[in-house]
């Protein structure tokens, strides 16, 4: 059974890797009703579902994926993402720092990458909460941005549909789904900007303090470690870099690893800025 299982996962995986990911998925599943112990053969099916966008199913397949081995970075990875696209930014904030820690502990190259999804996942609990704020605040403006957020679903709806339909293909789905949540989300920062000039008192003009920001990615950073002259980091964005050249980025002195500390007032400081600044994440 659990040799079958493993040419059939080989199959499922020549497919993924032409593109076929329904096809794979088929595989997959197949593959792990001759072993359902594998917790390998859940996170294949899932990374196969987020390519055809079956977010419930990925979902699932990671939680079973955990369930069979605890401390598995790419299941945690999964479920964030699955998190996310079903609008549950808090619990996908939690998988995704615990995937960054195991990626971290692992020495990943996938640490950049799922830092991003941190970030993101910030801003999407950040942009909740803010909906919430307005809520409270203006119900004219809450009720003209439900309007748009559910027309963005139905356009993202529509394309997974055309997906089911076989109008077109995955890959072109995720790049409209992209292009539409950005249109969308200009819409709607738009709409607020509007409501703000209108209402100066609750304009505030919107600036990234310079220490917050990382000198590598420049973006704002959540996991700053500092080396031993005073400079500080992003994390994964340093290992990345000492993995091509053994020095400092600014100085270009001789930096290893073992000289990296993690920066732990700086990393509360970015945390505090971002829980109530979630529009920097994009700065």
């Amino acid at each position: 059974m659990a040799s079958r299982a493993v040419q059939l996962k080989e199959e499922g995986n020549k497919r993924f890797q032409e593109g076929d990911y329904k096809g794979a998925e088929e595989l997959y599943t197949k593959a792990i009703q001759k072993d359902a112990s594998n917790p390998f053969l859940f996170t294949n099916r899932a990374f196969s579902r987020i390519k055809l966008q079956y977010w419930e199913g990925v979902l699932n397949d990671s939680l079973k994926s955990i369930e069979l081995l605890p401390q598995n970075m790419k299941a945690y990875y999964y479920l964030a993402q699955a998190q996310l696209a079903l609008k549950h930014p808090n619990e996908a904030l939690n998988s995704a720092l615990t995937a960054y820690d195991a990626a971290i502990k692992s020495n990943s190259s996938s640490a950049g990458n799922i830092s991003s999804l941190v970030l993101r996942a910030k801003k999407e609990k950040w942009e909740r909460s803010e909906r919430e704020r307005i809520a409270r605040s203006n119900e004219l403006l809450t009720e003209l941005e439900e309007g748009l957020n559910t027309k963005k679903e139905e356009e993202i709806r529509g394309l997974e549909e055309q997906v089911a339909t076989g109008e077109i293909g995955p890959a072109q789905a995720e790049e409209e789904r992209q292009y539409a949540e950005e249109s969308w989300r200009n819409k709607i920062e738009t709409l607020r900007s509007a409501f703000a000039a209108a209402d100066p008192d609750q304009s505030t003009h919107r600036e990234v303090p310079d220490y917050l920001i990382d000198d590598i990615t420049f973006a704002v950073m959540h996991d700053p470690v500092v080396t031993k002259t005073g400079h500080s980091y992003e994390r994964s964005a340093i290992l990345e870099h000492l993995k091509r050249s053994p020095t400092d980025p600014l100085t270009r002195e001789p930096l290893v690893i073992d000289d990296l500390r993690p920066n732990l007032a700086l990393r509360e400081a970015c945390a505090e800025f971002l829980e109530k600044n979630g529009w920097a994440v994009d700065w």
